[in-house]
């Protein structure tokens, strides 16, 4: 039979095998640290004060002390990074310091809350105008019917408004619920494109712009959901023309073509473009570059959002590329079927 192990060696091998940075500590000093922690903290720690590892006064204070507790800090392997360190008792003279990174689940909880914030702030917005002119209509019987049918047009529109938004909060939930599934159609992008530019025309007639197809003959059919693809292409066709189109920038690009294993879809404006610092942020929820413009503009804030989920879900790759004065292209790759 194989001797067992002692408990040093047991611990050390448990140690090892945590994924999270672990600290095995003996009176002031660091006797052991496993990978994540040499790679968080530095390979100098062990054998050394367990001040140089750890600085944080409350935590120094619970491990000097031999006090099991858990605390939250800030700052450890970078300024903004947030952790809980849990400090153990493994026996009378070790102590087991765990260091947890919470600063992904604090990141998303700020998402979930900002989300909620811009999402009622862009509802509210529309409802405070449709209750003031619904005020103003059900208390004054004397207004001309011009007026009358004015304030009615406002209504309607910021009604519609507020339906674009709710649809597009519950195509995005619809999105995300389904992002562990992986596609299984056979799909045309030749198909895509055409009827996505169809359902784009009026608006481009309205914006004195028209929208040109680029497509390559014989396409292989891509793995994917139809019905997403379309709204993916439809949304970016949308953007280029509600914000690349104008008195100097008449056309839209709508383009496909093999891109060695993909497909390539692309949607190119030639319109005011947009500044750099801006790119990153675009697919954020009601991200945008020029808040009075997307909203004058019929945009929700939400179109290059659900673009971005529906390309994560088809294992695809999404670039945005724009210079100001020379318009916005936005390429999508997705993997043939």
């Amino acid at each position: 039979m194989n001797a067992m192990p002692s408990p040093s060696s047991l611990v050390l091998a448990l140690l090892e095998a945590m994924e999270e940075p672990g600290l095995i500590i003996e009176g002031q000093r660091t006797t052991a640290a496993n990978a994540a922690a040499r790679q968080l903290l530095g390979d100098q720690i062990v054998g050394n004060d367990v001040r140089l590892a750890i600085r944080h006064p409350v935590a120094l204070e619970a491990i000097l002390a031999r006090r099991s507790a858990t605390i939250g800090v800030t700052g450890i392997g970078g300024v903004d990074r947030e952790w809980e360190l849990s400090v153990r008792s493994l026996d009378r003279q070790l102590l087991l310091v765990r260091l947890t990174d919470k600063s992904a689940l604090r990141a998303a909880e700020k998402m979930r809350v900002d989300f909620v914030a811009n999402a009622s702030h862009e509802l509210r917005t529309p409802l405070a105008t449709i209750v003031g002119y619904a005020e103003t209509l059900a208390e004054d019987g004397d207004l001309d019917p011009e007026m009358r049918r004015r304030f009615g047009n406002a209504i309607h529109g910021e009604a519609r408004r507020m339906l674009r938004i709710v649809e597009d909060l519950m195509s995005l939930s619809r999105i995300e619920a389904d992002r562990f599934t992986h596609p299984s159609e056979r799909v045309s992008l030749q198909e895509i494109v055409r009827i996505a530019c169809e359902n784009g025309r009026h608006l481009a007639e309205t914006r004195g712009c028209i929208i040109r197809l680029d497509v390559q003959d014989n396409l292989p059919e891509v793995a994917g959901d139809f019905a997403q693809l379309l709204q993916l292409t439809d949304n970016l066709v949308a953007n280029a023309v509600r914000y690349g189109c104008g008195p100097k920038a008449s056309e839209v690009v709508l383009s496909t073509r093999a891109d060695g294993s993909m497909a390539l879809l692309s949607v190119r404006d030639f319109g005011e473009g947009i500044p750099a610092t801006h790119i990153p942020r675009l697919t954020e929820r009601f991200y945008r570059v020029d808040a009075a413009r997307s909203r004058d503009s019929g945009g929700t804030g939400l179109g290059l959002a659900i673009v971005k989920h529906i390309v994560e879900r088809h294992r695809g790759r999404l670039e945005i590329r724009s210079r100001p004065g020379e318009g916005t292209e936005v390429r999508v790759w997705l993997p043939f079927a």
